[in-house]
C-alpha cells in the first residue's frame, strides 16, 4: 500500500506537555459552491478555541471522501465559507475538563469523524474521538473513520438481516473507496460476494477475495464503470447460480439501479447509498413486489448515533486491521497545498484506495 511520509510528530512524553502557540493555521477554504478551484489554500485561518466537551487535534491526516464534493458542490448544502473535509487523525493538543472525563488526554493518538478537518487543527467534540491502537497507523485510522466505518455498518446492519452467512451478497464497484472495505467485512462475517468493478482496477479487486468477480468497461474520465457495456444483470444471476443477491450494497447509483433491484433474490433488500454515476431517481413501490422486496437509503450518522455505537463499530475494524483481517490501501497523499489535485483526482476515478491530505 502506499504510505504517507510522516506517521508521528512529537514523542507522546513531550506532546503531553505541548502548549498551543499559534493563533493561526493552514486550512481549505470554500467560500463559494462550485468545481474543484472553489478549494482556497489560506495560511491565516484562526485555530480554532475548543468548547469545554472538546479537544483540540493536531491533524497529521485529514480523508477525501465523495461527500466533500458534495459539499463543495453545494449539493448538500452547508454555511459559508466553510473549512473543508469531515474526518480525520492526529493527535490532541488541547483537552478541557468534560473530555478530560471521559478519559481523553493530551498526546492522546486519535481519528475522528468531524466537520473541519481540511486544516492544521480542529476542534472536535470529545464524544467523536475515537483512541486509535499502537498496531494502527494514523494514515490507516483515519481511513477507517468514514469509508471503514461506512463499509462497516452496510455490511452489518444497514441488511436489516435480510440475508444471513451463506447466502449471497452483491457489492458494485469493489475495485476502490468504501466497497473495497465492504467486500472484505462481507467475506469476513461468512457471506458470499459477487462483485463488480473496472477492469483497469482488476488487481486492487481480486484482493478483496470475492467469491465472484465481473470486470466491467470503465467509463473515460469518470469514477464508475460503464454498466451499459454488457449484459452485467445477466452475469450476476449466472455468478449466483440464479439465487440473485439477499443484499445488494450500490454506491454508484444511477447508472446501477435498475440492474441491483433486477437481481435481487426474494425478499431481498436493496441498499443504496452513494452517487457516483448520478443521483437515482424515485422508484415506485411496485418496483419490489415481483419477490416481496426491500429498499433502504441509509446513511452513517444513524448508524453511530451513539456513544456505544461509534466505539464497537471503530474497535471492530481497528481490530481487523491489527490482525491482518482488513487491508487497508493508502492509494495517494497530497498536501493540503494540493487540496484541488486531490479532489481531481477522487473524481476522476482513480483512486484504488484512501485519498488523503497531509497536514
Amino acid at each position: 500500500m502506499a504510505r504517507c511520509a510522516v506517521q508521528s510528530s512529537l514523542p507522546a512524553s513531550m506532546m503531553r506537555m505541548s502548549v498551543r502557540s499559534v493563533s493561526t493555521m493552514k486550512a481549505v477554504v470554500v467560500h463559494e459552491t462550485g468545481d474543484a478551484s472553489s478549494l482556497k489554500v489560506e495560511s491565516n485561518w484562526p485555530v480554532p478555541t475548543p468548547a469545554d466537551g472538546h479537544c483540540l487535534v493536531k491533524n497529521e491526516f485529514a480523508g477525501l471522501n465523495f461527500i466533500d464534493t458534495y459539499h463543495r458542490k453545494g449539493l448538500y448544502p452547508r454555511d459559508l465559507p466553510f473549512v473543508g473535509g469531515q474526518e480525520g487523525a492526529g493527535v490532541i493538543e488541547q483537552t478541557t475538563p468534560a473530555a478530560e472525563k471521559m478519559g481523553l488526554s493530551v498526546g492522546d493518538r486519535v481519528a475522528y469523524n468531524s466537520f473541519f478537518s481540511y486544516a492544521e487543527y480542529t476542534s472536535v467534540p470529545a464524544a467523536k474521538l475515537l483512541q486509535v491502537p499502537d498496531a494502527v497507523p494514523l494514515d490507516v485510522a483515519n481511513a477507517c473513520m468514514t469509508q471503514g466505518m461506512t463499509a462497516h455498518y452496510l455490511t452489518t446492519s444497514a441488511h436489516a438481516d435480510l440475508i444471513k452467512p451463506g447466502e449471497w451478497m452483491l457489492i458494485h464497484g469493489v475495485g476502490g473507496g468504501t466497497c473495497q472495505w465492504a467486500a472484505q467485512m462481507a467475506k469476513i462475517q461468512g457471506y458470499k460476494v459477487v462483485g463488480t468493478a473496472a477492469k483497469g482496477k482488476a488487481a486492487v479487486a481480486e484482493a478483496t477475495g470475492c467469491d465472484e468477480l465481473i470486470l466491467i468497461d470503465e467509463v473515460e474520465g469518470q469514477a464508475y464503470e460503464d454498466y451499459t457495456s454488457m449484459d452485467v444483470t445477466a452475469a450476476i444471476m449466472e455468478a449466483t447460480g440464479g439465487a440473485g443477491a439477499k443484499a445488494v450494497i450500490d454506491g454508484i447509483g444511477l447508472a446501477t439501479v435498475d440492474i441491483s433491484i433486477a437481481v435481487l433474490a426474494q425478499r431481498g433488500i436493496f441498499v443504496t447509498f452513494g452517487n457516483a454515476s448520478g443521483a437515482v431517481p424515485p422508484i415506485t413501490p411496485l418496483k419490489f413486489i415481483g419477490k416481496s422486496a426491500f429498499m433502504t437509503r441509509p446513511k452513517l450518522l444513524d448508524y453511530t448515533a451513539t456513544r456505544e455505537d461509534l466505539v464497537w463499530r471503530a474497535n471492530e475494524v481497528f481490530n481487523w486491521v491489527a490482525d491482518g483481517k482488513l487491508n487497508v490501501g493508502i492509494d495517494q497523499c497530497f498536501s493540503l497545498d494540493q487540496a484541488v489535485d486531490g479532489h481531481l483526482y477522487l473524481e476522476a476515478g482513480k483512486s484504488t484506495g484512501k485519498v488523503v491530505y497531509q497536514c
